[in-house]
């Protein structure tokens, strides 16, 4: 009688192929191992080639939007890649009873292929975060809230937890020996990962707060950058620049540091123009009979001067000593100047007359006397903002000689030149 502890006695087949079998172990289990690799890459080629194609032609001829996203994604070429380790899993018992497999081949083959199963699964999952982001993304208004951050860190804490657990099967390890170990090195890991974490606590906090969203216009001179965001990933943030070069931020800098977002601006549908008109203080003076009757024939000034004719002819009767002109109110050709200014911009069918709207004297400078334009257009498309500045501009330099007054500018070369040749 044979011990209880003894291994189980091994009869032979009575004959045959499955005698030669016997005879040749190693040889079998080569046939056996190859013909099941031969069977699990038959099942991927069958997959890919006839399921698949087959899939993909059902979802697009669907009336539904959103299994397209499953598509794009690739969820399901990711989980084709189960049904091979599915094969070998699940196969690796019939080359063991038939092919006569070593014991230690068997659990080397049967984890291997379990925690093949498990990558896969992960890397569906995976695929499967992707497609519901793609959904989300092309949804009205989900630029205002962006979840690329958050499907990063699930994918991450995914990709972490299954490589431990495809590690813990493939090694035959208990999983929560392995977490333990990883909860030890805890302080290590948050040293490694300090990036990432200040990225979530950055995304969290730029989502919660609505900071910054796909399609804003930033400027963060700090990084170089100036133009639209096209990207909000976990760890950083993508903006073309109008030159058509990308800058690559770091999620957590535009916490930690500063940055502007011209998104109130376009919201608001009016573009702020800023810009200082430089006087000459030279040309500054008081305006004669003759300019007055000039200025009156003006069609823009005509009520502002008869409005002012008449408070001047008011104040002279109370003021004393009137007739010497140092003793009366008189107007200026600035001030004149100002009042065209503020009737000209008052009527222009391109500026927001219910914005912030200031014509207004600046400290004098070695630059002379800045008359400063303070308003906004009614586009904040960029070209035509620099079209209406710029015909603005254009009009009152231009009628600037019409008031006796002149830009500053600052003398040239050529302007030596002219004095050197006049002597």
């Amino acid at each position: 009688m044979l011990p209880q502890d003894a291994p189980p006695v091994t009869v032979p087949p009575a004959g045959g192929f499955r005698l030669w079998l016997y005879d040749h172990q190693f040889l079998a289990q080569l046939i056996g191992l190859g013909s099941l690799v031969l069977v699990a890459v038959v099942a991927l080629c069958l997959v890919r080639w006839i399921v698949l194609p087959l899939l993909a032609r059902v979802i697009k001829r669907s009336r539904f939007s959103w299994d397209d996203a499953f598509l794009d994604a690739r969820f399901f070429r990711w989980l084709s890649n189960l049904f091979p380790a599915l094969v070998m899993w699940s196969g690796v018992h019939i080359v063991k009873d038939e092919f006569y497999l070593d014991e230690n081949a068997f659990a080397v083959v049967r984890s291997l292929a379990a925690a093949t199963m498990v990558v896969c699964l992960i890397l569906a999952a995976c695929g499967l975060l992707n497609a519901l982001q793609l959904i989300y993304e092309r949804r009205a208004g989900s630029e205002r809230r962006p979840i690329k951050g958050y499907v990063e860190l699930a994918k991450l804490f995914l990709v972490l937890v299954g490589a431990l657990i495809a590690l813990a099967v493939a090694l035959g390890r208990d999983v929560s020996a392995l977490l333990t170990g990883v909860g030890a090195m805890t302080a290590v890991l948050m040293l490694i990962f300090k990036d990432t974490i200040l990225s979530v606590v950055a995304s969290v906090q730029l989502s919660n707060q609505n900071m910054l969203r796909i399609g804003d216009w930033i400027e963060m001179p700090s990084v170089g950058a100036d133009g639209d965001v096209i990207d909000v990933a976990l760890h950083t943030v993508k903006v073309q620049n109008f030159d058509k070069t990308i800058s690559t931020i770091p999620t957590y800098k535009l916490v930690s540091e500063t940055f502007r977002n011209w998104r109130g601006m376009s919201e608001s549908g009016g573009r702020r123009i800023k810009r200082s008109i430089h006087i000459d203080l030279s040309t500054v003076r008081f305006l004669d009979t003759d300019d007055l009757a000039r200025f009156a024939s003006f069609k823009v000034l005509k009520d502002y001067m008869a409005q002012k004719h008449t408070e001047l002819a008011e104040a002279r009767g109370h003021e004393e000593d009137a007739e010497l002109a140092v003793n009366r109110r008189r107007l200026t050709n600035l001030g004149t100047f100002r009042a065209y200014v503020i009737h000209y911009l008052r009527h222009h069918p391109e500026l927001h007359q219910d914005m912030t709207f200031l014509v207004r004297q600046l400290q004098p400078t070695d630059l002379g006397l800045p008359i400063e334009i303070y308003m906004f257009t009614k586009t904040t498309a960029w070209g035509e903002y620099e079209a209406i500045q710029a015909d603005i501009f254009d009009h009152l330099l231009a009628m600037l000689p019409e008031f006796g007054l002149r830009a500053y500018q600052r003398p040239s070369g050529a302007d030596f030149a002219g004095l050197s040749s006049a002597r």
